[in-house]
């Protein structure tokens, strides 16, 4: 592996992708590391060592997008109760062995300094940085990657294993090289593993500090287990303790545990949901620096103030109280109030790259319990006579006002993989025409008020779960939604509540439909297919056959044109180069398009975000797609107030 030694006494790696290096620019080093004046304080008393001592043997250099910052301040930022978490992920969190440039256009090294992949495709091989550490400055190294590895191996922590990390003969298998060395190695090629790593789900293997949350497993503290139980009232054995302690970073009990060391820039100071303000602070034994040797990150904090309602973030944004924030805030509805009060507030636009394969989706649940509901929304005849029932125009121009076009469920336009017949099959809105499907599904009776009725004599009706965590706009699609297809005389009836409540009970196949977005709608069409066949963990319409594609032990085996869709995303990553990989991926797509298995309705004209005009670093447009957890892959720890000063 190719090295090239700094003045500083630290080295910039060589990117090893496919088995090919390239050097990264080599920045101006300042004489020595700087800090935050937040930490000179414990520095000179002894309590925290110096800069140099704190940082790996070789950090990460972070390009600029701008300038070199200014340290101090506060990031000001607004969350939700409930299933808001990903509020606090995507602005702090996405710290992976690899990452995404910040043009979206290469994969770079991160906790890795450089990794390598065998000609095969089925061996990566990742080199960890010597002397990294955790927020309590205890060491990170490959016995921490081996303990998340013990994790997900354990049937009674990990019955269900996320997609990336299995391949069609099973489970990957890691082995610890050395302290500093991870062997990730599959059954047969994974050309897409890399890639998956840089996105959201690829932070597991790097979030289990084994020196904190050993504490907490039976195998590793048989003797002082029970006490910790009997400590902690909501777990009911080792294994909900252990769950409550080290959850996914993605579930709210992840960011319930503020005692939990992280790799992060800043780290909780208290649990989300526990106060009116999340607080999150400096980490001081972050590992990445600027050009200039200034330890990162710029601000010294970020908060979330947690309030009921996105009206009341709103109202924050005029009154000049949020930094940066697009979550909640860039919605084509808020656009002309948000453009109003710009001045009062002092802020900015920022664009968002964000075009998913569709912003709002009928999900119907094709593995529902009921077996007369399931044999409906699995006739193809049902969901094609459902999507001409609704008119998609109205629903733009009353909701999404006048932003966006009618689509299914599709790649966007500027996507290499676009097919203009799978995104605009069967949108016409023609009653008549989603009747004779309708009729074709078998609901050719209907009751004294006009609705159909099931083979069974008995109104047929689907309750739509839907979240109001986006201000009213799924529900207020939901009832135009129910309105149309009550024209065809399909009951259609809504419930609205908690997100975290209702993705469980959509994760557990335990309801008729789901409406919600999907990723996919540019190349990240790739990595999360999740709408295109039950592959990954937000599979709601089919959580069942999604479990069964990871683990045939489980889940509910699904028919042969659902197995086929599993076997060519096989082929896709397979695929020896990338001409063969779009082919593959083109030939998938074409199958799905077919089956019609989700419903779309609109494909929304990239959304916005709302910056205060002294916040510097942050890009425009700021890109977004599938499990791509802005903006922290996109340098948030660079993003810095102007007025402040370095030392």
């Amino acid at each position: 592996m190719n090295m090239v030694k700094s003045t500083k006494r630290y080295l910039v790696s060589s990117v090893a992708a496919l088995g090919l290096c390239a050097l990264g620019a080599l920045p101006a080093f300042a004489e020595d590391y700087a800090q935050a004046p937040f930490f000179d304080a414990a520095v000179e008393s002894g309590d925290l060592p110096p800069v140099d001592e704190r940082l790996p043997a070789n950090p990460l250099v972070l390009e600029t997008l701008g300038s070199i910052g200014e340290y101090g301040g506060t990031m000001r930022r607004a969350i939700l109760g409930g299933g808001d978490q990903h509020n606090i992920v995507r602005t702090i969190a996405h710290e992976n062995l690899v990452r995404w440039s910040a043009d979206w256009t290469e994969v770079k090294p991160n906790i890795a300094e450089s990794w390598e992949v065998s000609e095969d495709a089925t061996t990566f091989t990742f080199t960890l940085r010597e002397g990294m550490r955790w927020s309590d400055g205890a060491p990170f190294t490959a016995d921490d990657v081996m303990f998340w590895y013990e994790i997900f191996s354990d049937e009674r922590l990990t019955p269900s294993k996320h997609p990336i990390y299995v391949g069609p003969e099973g489970p990957v298998a890691v082995t610890k090289v050395d302290d500093t060395t991870v062997e990730f190695k599959f059954g047969s090629p994974n050309g897409l593993f890399i890639n998956n790593m840089a996105y959201g789900f690829g932070y597991y293997p790097v979030n289990y500090p084994k020196h904190y949350l050993s504490q907490f497993h039976i195998d590793h503290n048989p003797d002082g287990i029970q006490a910790l139980i009997d400590a902690e009232p909501a777990a009911a054995g080792w294994v909900s303790l252990f769950n409550l302690k080290a959850g996914p970073m993605h579930t709210p009990a992840f960011w319930q545990n503020p005692d939990r060391p992280t790799l992060h820039p800043w780290k909780l100071q208290n649990a989300y949901g526990a106060s009116d303000r999340v607080v999150a602070e400096r980490n001081p034994y972050f590992w990445k620096v600027d050009a200039d040797g200034n330890q990162l990150p710029y601000f010294d904090a970020i908060t979330w103030d947690q309030v009921e309602d996105p009206e009341t973030i709103l109202l924050k944004a005029f009154n000049g109280e949020i930094d940066y924030m697009n979550r909640h805030l860039g919605r084509p509805a808020n656009r002309a109030v948000l453009t109003d009060n710009m001045e009062r507030g002092q802020y900015g636009f920022f664009d968002t790259n964000d075009l998913p394969s569709n912003g709002a989706i009928l999900m119907l649940n094709l593995n529902n319990p009921d077996p007369v509901k399931n044999a409906i929304v699995n006739d193809l005849n049902f969901r094609i006579g459902l999507s001409h029932a609704v008119n998609r125009q109205e629903i733009i121009d009353l909701i999404y006002f006048g932003s966006g076009r009618a689509a299914q469920t599709a790649p966007q336009p500027v996507s290499p993989l676009y097919d203009e017949e799978m995104a605009t099959q069967f949108t016409e809105y023609n009653p008549d025409l989603a009747a004779e499907y309708l009729d074709k599904a078998g609901l050719t009776e209907m009751d004294a008020d006009g609705y159909r009725l099931d083979p069974n004599g008995e109104r047929f009706t689907l309750v739509f779960l839907t979240a109001d965590v986006f201000g009213a706009q799924f529900p207020d699609v939901l009832e135009l939604v129910a309105s149309y297809a009550r024209d065809v005389g399909i009951d259609i009836q809504i419930r609205v509540s908690d997100r975290a409540r209702l993705q469980e009970i959509a994760a557990s196949a335990e309801h008729d439909a789901y409406i919600w977005n999907c990723a996919g709608g540019q190349s990240d069409a790739y990595t999360s297919p999740e709408c295109y066949l039950p592959f990954g963990t937000a599979v709601y319409w089919a959580p069942e056959w999604a479990k069964w594609g990871v683990d045939p032990s489980t889940g509910i085996e699904p028919p042969q044109h659902i197995k086929d869709l599993f076997v060519a995303y096989d082929e896709v990553k397979a695929a020896a180069t990338p001409e063969q990989r779009q082919a593959e991926m083109e030939e998938l797509l074409e199958m799905s398009k077919a089956l019609l298995l989700t419903v779309g309705l609109v494909q929304s004209d990239p959304a916005f975000g709302v910056a205060r005009n002294n916040v510097r670093n942050h890009p425009n447009p700021l890109p977004i797609s599938g499990q791509l957890w802005y903006p922290s892959p996109y340098v948030s720890q660079m993003y810095y107030e102007g007025g402040k000063s370095l030392p």
